[in-house]
Formats: structure tokens, C-alpha cells, sequence
């Protein structure tokens, strides 16, 4: 993580402002601060809850022939009230929710309980190295990671960033399972995405495609989701020799 990448946000439902970076002209400092996002937790605010895990996650992961072996680490960002962590702690995953936000955090332990052996909740910022190496996430320490309304949350210029955040965290061979909107509203959160742009700059990350479709089971206020699956090669192949020798 340390490698001279500017610290992203895991604001995970919602991203923190750092005058440092750019802001969006959808994404203003008070949408940016971590005690505005408290308060709609507090409030019943939080319009993205489901009360739920997103439905073509959770249909993927228990019925796809290509949903990833039951086993492993892995990380959910921006985890909110806990639903995916909760179940892929309950597929069998050791999973660590993390949020930076304490109420969600708190919602998510009221909940599914405190953590446990398959089961962390980690207050912390996805893009703050330190933090993250306290938690145990450490380069190539994850199996997979799951995401959902992380992604869309994070001011768009912030997006690169974030990927190179989750391929700098998964092992090789490791898996990155995304559940993206792609609406093309203006301004945010939830911030839009283009299908092709998200399909392709994944994939200049060094991840491989499996899956990259319209979701299946969503809901029918979410009709603009898509699905993707991406692994990160075992070995990295070496650089091409450019020299005549």
C-alpha cells in the first residue's frame, strides 16, 4: 500500500473529504464527512439499505458455477450494516467488514454480533495504509473482496485509486466479486459508471475477466446494476526484454 499512492477513502458507503484530491462537483464536503453519514445511520436515512445482502451477490455466491471456493479471507468495503459480510461469514469465508463510519459499524455488531472467528468489524479507512495494516490487511493478505455501494460512493476521481487499493490487497490468485451501478444520472453519491470503462480499467489493473453482465436478481429499483468477477493472476509474467541482445 505504502507505495507512494495517495491514501483513498473507505468511506466504504461514503467517501471523506481530503483537500489533497479532487472533489467532484457531486461529491461536497459535507457528503464527504464521516459525521454526516453517522447521522443518516442514526436517522434512518441511508437510502441504499436493503435491510438485506444484495440479491445477485448473494445469488451468485450460493448458485454460479464459478462463485469462488467457500474458503479464505476476504474483505468487504464499505460494509455498512454488515448484510454481505454476514453472509459470506456464513458460506464459510473469514471475513472482515470495514467501514469508516462508527454507526454503521455499530449497526452492523447490533446486527450480526461482535466479531468472531469468521466474522471482523473494522473501523478504519480503506485508503489509510496504517489503518489497514493494524487491521491485518497487509499486501496480498486477501483471498477476495467483495464489493458493493463502495465503489459508487467515492468521489469518480478517486476511482483509480481504489482499484489499485484492492489488487495491491489480494494474493495472487485472488478474487474481486462487484456489484457496480451503472445509471448515468448526473452528480452523487451514488456516483454513475460506464459498464465498458468499468470492464477495461479493471482489467488494466492486471486482473482477469470471468464474469462482467448485467445482474441477474436485482431488485427492480436497481435495474442499472451489473455484476463482474475478476481474478488476480497466480504469478506476474516478467517484462518483455525490449533490447535487441
Amino acid at each position: 500500500m505504502g507505495q507512494g499512492r495517495q491514501p483513498l477513502h473507505s468511506e466504504l458507503m461514503h467517501p471523506r473529504h481530503n483537500p489533497s484530491q479532487p472533489a467532484s462537483a457531486g461529491a461536497a464536503a459535507p457528503v464527504s464527512d464521516p459525521a454526516r453519514w453517522d447521522q443518516r445511520y442514526r436517522e434512518g436515512g441511508d437510502g441504499w439499505e436493503l435491510g438485506q445482502a444484495a440479491p445477485p451477490l448473494e445469488d451468485f455466491l450460493r448458485h454460479h458455477p464459478l462463485s469462488p471456493s467457500k474458503a479464505g479471507k476476504v474483505l468487504v468495503p464499505g460494509c455498512g450494516r454488515g448484510h454481505e459480510a454476514a453472509l459470506l461469514a456464513e458460506l464459510g469465508f473469514a471475513v472482515v467488514g470495514l467501514d469508516f463510519s462508527t454507526e454503521a459499524i455499530r449497526e452492523a455488531r447490533r446486527l450480526y454480533g461482535p466479531d468472531r472467528p469468521q466474522l471482523r468489524w473494522v473501523h478504519a479507512d480503506l485508503f489509510a495504509p496504517a489503518a489497514l495494516k493494524a487491521a491485518g490487511l497487509d499486501e496480498e493478505s486477501l483471498d477476495g473482496v467483495v464489493e458493493h455501494t463502495c465503489f459508487c460512493a467515492i468521489d469518480p476521481a478517486l476511482r483509480d485509486a481504489y482499484r489499485a487499493t484492492v489488487t495491491t490487497l489480494l494474493k495472487p490468485a485472488g478474487w474481486l466479486l462487484g456489484l457496480f451501478f451503472c445509471h448515468r444520472r448526473p452528480g452523487g453519491p451514488p456516483f454513475g459508471s460506464d459498464p465498458s470503462a468499468i470492464a477495461e480499467a479493471w482489467c488494466e489493473t492486471g486482473l482477469v475477466e470471468q464474469v462482467w453482465q448485467p445482474a441477474a436478481s436485482s431488485l427492480s429499483k436497481r435495474s442499472d446494476e451489473w455484476l463482474g468477477l475478476w481474478r488476480k493472476p497466480e504469478t506476474t509474467a516478467p517484462a518483455a526484454n525490449q533490447e535487441e541482445q
